[in-house]
């Protein structure tokens, strides 16, 4: 009895065994199968090259007064901000795109009319594609310039009848500029030079634009020329003047963009431009400055100037009927509501 339960026991033995190899033969046999079948690629993500934002600002300003023995008048003031932003990079190539509205405008109750206090659209273009040097690139650089509608100086008119009249607040009032008048475009080819993140220079030898002034009152104050066939006339009228100037030159362009934290922004843009044609030692100067500080999620305060000096616009006034030249220089300190949407990294 004892050797056939040993004679079991042996055989159940072998066959567990046996079946064990059996086992991780296959297991093995499976492993080979799944390591020589084809694996299945997971897709990639696509390449991202363009980045986009657009920032939008709106403030608005009110004053009530009411019994006031110190004096003044009920106002309001609306004002709005748009930057937007399309930025391409792919390889050794960029394209940056920027597009600037700036608009508003004041009411006050001792003038029934509507006084605008802003207004511009401001367009650039910049290519650029690297050298063999570091942080060194061709460029060619397109900028666009100009206003949205009329903007006036606001007199006081003289009324027989008392207080003057709304119409005699428009007809008192002094055409300064206009759509497409005047306006301003260039395209620059030269070196982009960007050492740090925050700062670019643009310098561009060979910049050709066209200064554009469309409407006829306007064109002797902006330095367009004289028609040939009017020379000899005493009593120049405004279409007399040519509507357009081409302008041939060099241009530096410096641009600096300061984030001091998440809250608290700088951007400041220079640009210099040489006529090459005409007065080449005679710079014409445009310096923007911009300070955002983010006061709450949806509201910032705003500071800006612009500054500008250009030697062929005459700025007319009371004491220069005939216009004299010097430096124009624009501020605005703003709180309101602001909102960026932006691509996501």
């Amino acid at each position: 009895m004892k050797k056939i339960l040993l004679l079991t026991a042996f055989a159940f033995a072998g066959f567990g065994l046996y079946a064990q190899d059996d086992v991780q033969k296959a297991a093995a046999e499976a492993a080979a199968a799944i390591a020589e079948a084809p694996q299945e690629e997971l897709p990639q993500p696509k390449p991202v090259y363009w980045t986009k934002s657009l920032m939008t600002n709106l403030n608005f300003a009110q004053t009530m007064l009411r019994d006031w023995a110190a004096g003044g008048t009920n106002n309001y003031t609306m004002t709005g901000y748009v930057d937007a932003n399309a930025n391409y990079a792919k390889g050794k190539m960029i394209w940056n795109n920027r597009l600037q509205i700036d608009y508003g405008f004041l009411y006050s109750a001792d003038k029934p009319i509507l006084q605008k206090v802003k207004d511009r659209i401001y367009f650039e273009s910049k290519w650029g594609y690297e050298t063999p040097i570091q942080h060194l690139n061709y460029s060619a650089n397109f900028d666009f310039k100009t206003q949205i509608d009329n903007n006036y100086t606001y007199g006081t008119p003289a009324s027989a009848t008392g207080d003057p009249s709304r119409q005699d607040w428009l007809d008192a009032r002094v055409l300064k500029s206009g759509l497409l008048s005047p306006a301003y475009s260039t395209l620059g080819i030269g070196l982009l030079w960007t050492p740090k993140p925050w700062f670019s220079l643009n310098v561009s030898p060979l910049t050709g634009g066209f200064v554009v002034v469309q409407n006829e009152e306007l064109r002797k104050a902006y330095g367009m020329e004289l028609d040939s066939k009017y020379e000899n006339e005493t009593d120049l009228k405004g279409y007399m003047y040519k509507q357009s100037r081409f302008e041939l030159g060099a241009q530096v362009k410096a641009d600096a963009n300061f984030t001091v934290n998440d809250n608290l922004k700088y951007t400041t843009q220079l640009v210099l431009f040489s006529n090459y044609l005409k007065n080449p030692q005679n710079l014409r100067v445009n310096w923007d400055n911009k300070v955002f500080w983010k006061l709450a999620k949806f509201f910032t305060l705003t500071f800006s100037t612009n500054l500008i000096y250009d030697d062929t616009v005459l700025i007319t006034n009371d004491d220069h009927p005939n216009g004299f030249r010097t430096w124009q220089l624009k501020e605005f300190f703003e709180i309101g509501f602001s909102y960026t949407i932006s691509s996501k990294k």
